[in-house]
């Protein structure tokens, strides 16, 4: 019944893009003659330094070692968007679904600007495996990162888990099924640079068995905001992204990977397993960094998050919409 599902939002989806795309010429000439907004034109010294929309354009890196060798690249552009000022000026489709500035900032405890990394939607389809929150703490009049949150949705299911992580370096317990092609065991590695000229992003999967056998990463850089208007920079992005996902899995099928299925079959309380081991791993971790932590440790096992410590092992999960859920 799923691949009946999948067949059809397919067909649906390509009718639906193919619609849109036929309007496009119009919507151009329309915003050209009537209507030019203005996308990230450093006016003021404040705007050239938080500019509302940053493009970036790059490549996606997979690389898969075990049990079988597979690897592929496909070239990827990203919006950086300010959620400070970004709402008031750029569509709404940009920002359904995701947080705002300030619950951003709540969430990570900080009191700077937010920025937000992802594909906005193209034609009437989303397709965003990752998006980015880079949240940064004000200290007098210099800005520092401090945290970002990741926003992971799986393909084709649609459920999203969120949760913060420490941009330097940090090791999360793997939240979501992501793949069919992948169980839930061991842990996210991840690590992501400061958004400038440069763009860094990297994951990494650390299995009890296969080990580090698996690595993504995204490298881009800034492209120059004049240079194509967003509608035209990020048509069909979001399709080519999908169309990636299903050529692979294909090919990982035809090489005989194990299919495994979502684990809400067989382990409906896997997002329970996933938090209780994500608050052992982070005790474990505090305790690498303070060898007089071990009180706060057993705490934390037995009242399940340590007090005071909530905010930092923010993690949320969103249920798949019809018909996957």
């Amino acid at each position: 019944m799923e691949i009946l599902f999948l067949l059809s939002s397919i067909i649906y989806n390509t009718l639906l893009s193919f619609t849109f795309s036929l309007f496009l010429p119009f919507q151009y000439l329309y915003n050209y003659f009537f209507h030019q907004p203005k996308l990230s034109i450093p006016i003021t010294r404040q705007s050239e330094e938080n500019p509302e929309l940053i493009l970036y354009q790059g490549s996606v890196w997979h690389e898969r070692k075990r049990p079988v060798y597979h690897s592929f690249r496909y070239d990827a552009r990203y919006a950086l968007l300010n959620l400070d000022c970004a709402p008031q000026t750029l569509p709404s489709s940009y920002f359904e679904n995701h947080l705002s500035a300030n619950q951003a900032r709540h969430i990570t405890s900080t009191n700077g600007p937010v920025f937000l990394l992802t594909i906005p939607p193209s034609v009437g389809y989303e397709q965003n495996p990752l998006s980015v929150y880079y949240c940064y703490e004000l200290e007098g009049s210099a800005t520092e990162l401090k945290k970002c949150i990741a926003e992971v949705t799986n393909t084709p299911w649609g459920e999203r888990v969120s949760f913060i992580f420490d941009p330097h370096s940090d090791i999360v317990a793997k939240p979501l099924h992501v793949s069919p092609f992948m169980d839930m065991l061991g842990n996210w590695s991840m690590k992501a640079n400061e958004p400038g000229d440069n763009l860094f992003l990297a994951i990494s999967v650390q299995h009890p068995k296969l080990g580090d056998f698996f690595t993504a990463t995204l490298t881009a850089k800034r492209v120059s905001s004049g240079a194509s208007s967003p509608t035209l920079f990020f048509w069909l992005m979001p399709q080519k992204v999908a169309l990636w996902i299903y050529w692979q899995a294909l090919k990982l099928w035809w090489k005989n990977v194990q299919f495994i299925q979502h684990p809400r079959y067989l382990y409906p309380k896997y997002r329970e397993e996933a938090s209780l081991r994500n608050r052992i791993l982070q005790c474990c971790q505090a305790a690498e960094e303070d060898e007089n932590s071990r009180l706060k440790i057993d705490k934390s096992h037995s009242n399940g998050v340590a007090a005071g410590d909530t905010i930092n092992r923010w993690c949320v999960w969103k249920d798949a919409q019809w018909p996957w859920n």
